[in-house]
């Protein structure tokens, strides 16, 4: 988060509604210390003082924090291709850029968005990959189908892997090109 940049708006705010350095910090419960540091850029507010300012301020939490969002479209591509740990292990597909994701959390332009359908769609690829086995050996004893060999097992996860390579390379791609990602199937687990 810019600090300097956040520090304009919130005095600029407080500006156009009249008040004083010493009412925001009455109205909003934070020390007139913590108001001044915050206003000159010497600190970042926590999100509980962005909550309180913003309630102070009487503008919606995001839109004070969307004042301070940058753009990065390097860190983007690095959370979208972290999806590929997926490779070595499925659950690291969504672990990596989990964590990846909520450490720049509402920091970084479009990052809420790429994050949530991107493990959204890591989560619902790694349930099916493992249900794939359970299915195909509930057909073969059901007598649906005469037998599911090896071969055929081996064939759909290669797919499945394969589906899940495409789809992170073609949102690398839509993100390099400044176009919204689009991750399906997904079961919207965050939301």
């Amino acid at each position: 988060m810019d600090k300097n940049q956040l520090a304009i708006k919130i005095k600029e705010l407080r500006n156009q509604k009249g008040m004083s350095q010493e009412f925001l910090a009455e109205e909003s419960g934070l020390s007139l210390r913590t108001i001044q540091r915050i206003e000159k850029g010497e600190s970042n507010p926590t999100g509980e003082s962005l909550k309180r300012l913003s309630n102070a301020l009487n503008v919606n939490p995001d839109e004070l924090i969307d004042w301070v969002i940058k753009e990065d479209k390097k860190y983007l591509t690095f959370l979208n291709l972290s999806a590929l740990t997926f490779l070595f292990f499925p659950l690291l597909g969504i672990l990596i850029p989990f964590i990846l994701w909520t450490s720049k959390k509402s920091q970084i332009k479009n990052i809420n968005k790429l994050g949530k359908d991107l493990i959204n769609f890591e989560i619902t690829w790694t349930i099916v990959l493992f249900f794939i086995p359970i299915l195909l050996f509930t057909i073969s004893k059901s007598r649906l189908i005469d037998t599911i060999t090896f071969r055929t097992f081996f064939i759909t996860i290669v797919l499945m892997y394969v589906i899940n390579l495409i789809a992170i390379l073609l949102n690398t791609f839509r993100i390099s090109n400044e176009k919204n990602v689009v991750y399906f199937p997904q079961i919207r687990f965050l939301k």
